[in-house]
């Protein structure tokens, strides 16, 4: 998994790099007791500053999901994995409704809102095959 900031979002870098490891822990690209890139290679690879980096680092501790050892990097915490599902499952539900309620307001039909749902669903079971 590589980490990329997109400057075009309204969401803080250091967000979107809490979110990818979030995303990458959940998903299993990061098992518990994987070491993640240090702060400086992590910085260097999602261009931006080493503080911005090590930020992520200090949310992403302070969630449970990661733990720094002194000397020897940051690491995927045992219940990293558990954690991670259950805030990007949350965080995601809860993007969906807000989704959904703009949808209805916008003049959507729950069967098209459904359809778009399924739809989305298959393509997600074709990346995963893949």
């Amino acid at each position: 998994m590589t980490f990329r900031v997109d400057t075009s979002l309204d969401v803080p870098p250091s967000r979107q790099i809490v979110d990818a490891v979030l995303d990458g822990v959940a998903t299993g690209c990061y098992p518990s007791g994987t070491k993640l890139l240090s702060v400086r290679a992590l910085a260097a690879e999602a261009l931006v500053n080493p503080n911005t980096a090590a930020r992520a680092y200090r949310e992403l501790e302070m969630l449970g999901v990661v733990a720094g050892r002194n000397g020897r990097g940051v690491f995927v915490t045992e219940q990293g994995p558990e954690l991670a599902r259950a805030r990007r499952q949350a965080a995601t539900l809860a993007a969906f409704a807000r989704a959904a309620e703009v949808a209805l307001r916008a003049g959507h039909n729950l069967e098209s809102l459904l359809e778009t749902l399924r739809n989305a669903r298959k393509e997600s079971q074709h990346v995963a095959s893949d």
